[in-house]
């Protein structure tokens, strides 16, 4: 039994009359809780009456959700193993007992499938069509999970344009809406000629990830491949933009003495300052390349692990997402991931791009080929229109 504190059935709100549908959303993570308050503000421009509640994070709940559960930045799923796992325990418990008396006309799956398939299969016992949102990649890892999505979800929006066929071919329900990245991405400077930093020091970004176990595996050897570039460029700056779950992580680590600068929540302010990124792999990488800025991109992984089961149950040529959009089998942009080691490579390869300006122009460049080919809004008001034709029936 769960030991997570969920609040009583009687003391969640309820909706009001005028409400003609209700829409219950799940999400676990911050990145998904930032998509699914882009997604919440448009299903009320669609349809001001509409009734949207759920389990997630502060976005959410600025975006007109109420939230019954909080589960981004200090809650529970930000730990791990069984932790965690009684966590979703006790929110699925919470559900189904919700759901007795205030079954939603559709249940939005945000991401995060390791929860999520618990939640679309709840859905599917109480006959709630069910949308999910930001499609589980199948195609990466762990393919046999399909036959629960067949069975378990009625629509999946893809962000990434080559889902939409692969996930039909297997005989799921499939629209490419486009990434919601680029419905939130303030408007982008075309990039200046690269810096030879012999005015000003270069300008470093650390990105830790936005998970709190990103950062612990990721941030440690990020500071020490920093330490490197230091010693080649004294006056270098870093800056370091972090979430609700990573701050107290990066702020436990960093010294007074060092030259790094941490923004809480301060991605997009941060980033386009920089030079060149040391970015975590993820959603991250496409919006650092959002803001043509260069990076290269690094994961933390158990040597030991990796060659036990990563290295089986991975099926891409590549591993970062920009690398994995890219239309040529040639990266845009270094990858170290796995990571494990010696810091030293990924600090000769970042060190080598501060001193080879041609280098980032050329990374550069081929950034803005890619984001061109994806930069299309509207990926919020695409799934909005999914989900009121899967409550219309349609």
């Amino acid at each position: 039994m769960s030991d997570v504190a969920v609040p009583a059935i009687s003391d969640t709100p309820q909706a009001p009359r005028s409400a003609r549908r209700r829409v219950f959303i799940t999400v676990a993570e911050v990145s998904g809780d930032q998509h699914a308050a882009h997604l919440i503000r448009e299903l009320k421009s669609l349809d001001p009456d509409i009734y949207i509640e759920g389990i997630g994070g502060p976005e959410m709940r600025a975006a007109g959700a109420v939230i019954h559960h909080e589960t981004v930045g200090r809650a529970a799923m930000g730990l791990s193993g069984a932790k965690r796992a009684l966590e979703v325990y006790g929110l699925l418990r919470w559900t189904r007992q919700y759901f007795q008396n205030h079954k939603p006309d559709l249940q939005i799956c945000c991401d995060s499938p390791a929860m999520n398939f618990h939640f679309a299969k709840l859905a599917r016992e109480f006959c709630v069509p069910v949308l999910y949102y930001i499609a589980p990649q199948l195609w990466a890892w762990r393919e046999g999970r399909m036959k629960k999505l067949r069975k378990w979800v009625d629509h999946v929006a893809c962000i990434l344009p080559f889902e939409e066929e692969y996930f039909r071919r297997h005989g799921v329900k499939a629209t490419f809406v486009g990434h919601p990245l680029f419905d939130g991405l303030p408007t982008r400077q075309e990039p200046a000629e690269p810096n030879d930093f012999k005015t000003r020091a270069p300008i470093v970004g650390l990105l830790p990830g936005s998970r709190r176990g990103e950062a612990q595996k990721n941030f440690p050897p990020m500071l020490d491949v920093a330490e490197q570039i230091r010693a080649a460029f004294p006056n270098v700056k870093f800056l370091v933009p972090t979430t609700a779950a990573t701050d107290p992580i990066v702020r436990s680590l960093v010294k007074r003495s060092d030259p790094i600068t941490i923004g809480l929540g301060e991605f997009d302010q941060m980033v386009p300052q920089c030079d060149f990124c040391v970015t975590v792999s993820g959603t991250a990488t496409l919006h650092v390349a959002g803001y043509h800025v260069p990076m290269l991109v690094v994961y933390r992984f158990p040597r030991a692990l990796w060659h036990l089961f990563g290295r089986w149950l991975v099926r891409t040529r590549t591993y970062s997402l920009v690398n994995l959009l890219a239309d040529t089998h040639q990266h845009i942009v270094p990858e170290f991931i796995p990571w494990f080691g010696s810091p030293d490579p990924v600090a000769k390869a970042t060190i080598n791009f501060l001193k080879e300006p041609n280098l980032r122009k050329e990374q550069t460049e081929k950034l803005q080929h890619l984001i061109r080919t994806l930069d299309k809004p509207g990926a919020s008001l695409n799934v909005a229109r999914l989900a009121m034709k899967l409550m219309e029936g349609t």
